[in-house]
């Protein structure tokens, strides 16, 4: 047991909530143990239906609440009580002279501003869920956590109930220490929300904040720490399998930025976050077949993605191959009960959700920021820069290539036909090696490459790639355009009765 001295007893809470149910167990316990219960508004009228007699704070501080309830609690009788030091004589005369009651605990619960804005509110009401009171009540408490113990969410009654129940009415300065790190971590997370809502330039500063942690086992390797800040629950739901890694979130999030693109029935297998097979058919076990069949090899402990449903003869096909994480968005019961037969396969029902439109990374000191590649490539806009136009069936695959070599790491190159990827050549230093990479590997799966289309990330600098394609029998070219040499890739599509489309836009991803 701790010696006495090392408690501070509480004697009296201030309670000011906005959702008042979930802290009821608390407050009976409070009261259980003596402690006087000062409230205002909603609150204090909850806590009277619980049969618990509470003071008014209108009655220590003589005015009542003001503006349609945005004033209710600034007031130095409300504040002196939280804020004065326990060992100081100065503070302790004041508080005598001006007949400020003690408060020992704050106990508070913010008007929902994140849920309001997320909601169908209008920007008036938006702006009345921006807490004062309740905010600052946060802040002076955890200030004073020498002396004063602040409970600044429902998510830390638990907490608070458990320490009451273990030792009453009285904490430590480490048990305060800790709650007042979290009250400052709930009132910077509030201003961040609310700042992003009123900014018009919220790109230009560099404010990000999430109230969701996941500890995950590791980082990218075994002796690194690894976490996930954010809400993996608005993204899928997991239905099997073993705790989802570092690694495995990075892929999956490469999956779920990719297959968004794809309108049709796709099939994608994602590697080290490039697609190391990909297919679209007329339905999803057709196009698993060719996505698999792209680079059987690569497939081994990938990630794999549907944009259809798997019922049961592509959970057959599916279940065949070793991977780590499935995702689509619903699964038959008999597909289930065929992919749940490894007990660590990761298996995820995708939701629909809006990716964010800002990426970051940290970088030397700081942080990179730029907004997301959300850049849609219609064939409305593209060039036809040969004379020789590619057909129908070349368009349709020059699209699909084009839009896997979006997400490739660069430099990149990718080969494909009959909407299937046949190979990619990734993250080489020189974009012949990608797409010599690229040709190696389309070889080794038996994949013909005449007739197929080759899309680029970047601009050709000289014609050299435009030719080895050609040899390869590869006819139809997809690159944004740009160089002070694309003439002599011109020239020579023109020479060889190559078809070539510039876009103008670059996709680099590094």
């Amino acid at each position: 047991m701790m010696d006495e001295q090392n408690f501070t007893q509480v004697r009296s809470a201030l309670i000011s909530l906005f959702h008042k149910e979930p802290a009821k167990e608390l407050i009976l316990k409070l009261h259980e143990n003596q402690v006087k219960i000062y409230s205002t508004g909603g609150t204090l009228d909850y806590i009277r239906k619980l049969g618990i007699e509470a003071t008014p704070v209108e009655e220590l501080t003589q005015y009542p609440s003001v503006f349609g309830g945005r004033v209710k609690t600034l007031h130095p009788k409300i504040f002196g009580g939280i804020l004065y030091r326990r060992d100081n004589s100065g503070d302790l005369a004041e508080l005598d002279k001006y007949n400020i009651p003690p408060l020992d605990l704050v106990m508070v619960d913010l008007y929902p501003f994140e849920e309001t804005v997320k909601g169908d509110a209008s920007h008036q009401d938006i702006i009345e869920k921006i807490d004062i009171g309740g905010i600052s009540l946060i802040r002076a408490a955890a200030k004073n956590y020498q002396d004063t113990l602040i409970i600044p969410s429902a998510a830390y009654y638990p907490k608070a109930l458990e320490i009451i129940k273990a030792q009453g009415a009285k904490t430590t300065i480490a048990q305060r220490k800790e709650f007042a790190a979290a009250a400052f971590h709930i009132s910077s997370h509030y201003d961040t929300l609310i700042f992003s809502y009123l900014a018009d330039n919220a790109e230009e500063t560099f404010k990000k904040s999430f109230d969701r942690v996941k500890v995950l086992r590791y980082g990218e390797n075994p002796h690194q720490k690894g976490y996930f800040f954010g809400d993996l629950e608005q993204n899928f739901t997991q239905l099997h399998g073993k705790e989802i890694s570092y690694n495995n979130l990075l892929d999956i999030d490469a999956a779920i930025g990719l297959i968004a693109e794809f309108d049709e029935p796709t099939f994608i297998i994602i590697k080290h976050t490039n697609a190391c097979g990909a297919a679209t058919r007329e339905n999803i076990e057709e196009a698993y077949r060719a996505a698999l069949a792209s680079d059987p090899v690569s497939a081994f402990g990938g990630i794999l993605i549907a944009n259809r449903n798997i019922e049961r003869n592509s959970a057959y096909d599916i279940n065949e191959l070793f991977f780590e994480v499935i995702l689509a968005p619903d699964y038959s019961s008999e597909a289930m009960e065929i992919l749940q037969q490894k007990k660590n396969r990761i298996i995820l029902k995708t939701h629909t959700y809006s990716q964010q439109e800002q990426q970051f990374r940290s970088v030397l000191n700081g942080v990179l920021t730029q907004s997301a590649n959300f850049a849609s490539i219609p064939v409305s806009s593209w060039k036809m820069v040969t004379e020789n136009k590619p057909e129908q069936q070349q368009i349709e695959d020059l699209l699909f290539a084009n839009i896997l070599v979006k997400h490739t790491k660069s430099n990149a190159v990718v080969l494909a036909k009959n909407k299937q990827l046949l190979a990619s050549g990734t993250g080489q230093t020189s974009r012949v090696d990608s797409l010599k990479q690229a040709i190696v590997k389309a070889r080794e799966f038996g994949h013909d490459l005449n007739g197929a289309v080759m899309a680029s990330d970047a601009f050709f600098p000289f014609a050299d790639c435009v030719e080895i394609a050609n040899g390869e029998g590869i006819k139809a070219l997809i690159q944004p355009g740009g160089s002070v040499r694309d003439q002599e890739s011109i020239d020579y599509c023109n020479e060889n009765r190559m078809s070539m489309v510039f876009t103008g836009i670059r996709h680099f991803k590094h």
